[in-house]
């Protein structure tokens, strides 16, 4: 039996796709969970125009995020870290210290969202990435300063 999966399904297919599946299967399991849709030519239509409406809504917050990513690639945040004698950190600078410092600019983001390539374990200027879309990943300036 041919079904279209309305969301992605382990193992089986991402959304959208046309897939051969027992019946037992589709009917036990897919269909009544609203994973999947019998094959027919009006279904076919019916995930087309979803797809174009998906794709659009898509582009639009690409675009959205490239315009926030601007803004992001401009800022510039100073976190002020307590050091010892040799001006070594007794930590790192994690998430939340950069999530606050964002915050503390006007910016919301959530702390999934910040990329942190390698742990900043000393004092200096580094470039953190903050990820607003799949796509798009902006850059910002961080200060790291002792106290």
């Amino acid at each position: 039996m041919e079904v279209i999966l309305s969301q992605d399904v382990l193992k089986l297919g991402k959304t959208g796709e046309v897939v051969k599946v027992k019946e037992g299967y589709a009917r036990n399991f897919l269909i009544p969970r609203k994973m999947a849709w019998v094959a027919t030519p009006q279904n076919l239509k019916k995930i087309e125009q979803m797809e174009k409406k998906r794709k659009v809504q898509y582009e639009h917050q690409k675009a959205d995020a490239e315009q926030l990513a601007e803004k992001f690639n401009k800022l510039s945040c100073t976190i002020s870290v307590e050091v010892n004698d040799l001006e070594r950190l007794y930590g790192a600078v994690t998430e939340t210290d950069i999530l606050k410092a964002i915050e503390a600019e006007g910016f919301n983001v959530e702390r999934r969202q910040i990329v942190i390539e390698k742990p900043i374990e000393e004092l200096g200027i580094f470039e953190v990435g903050v990820k607003l879309h799949p796509e798009v990943t902006a850059k910002i300036r961080l200060w790291v300063t002792k106290k």
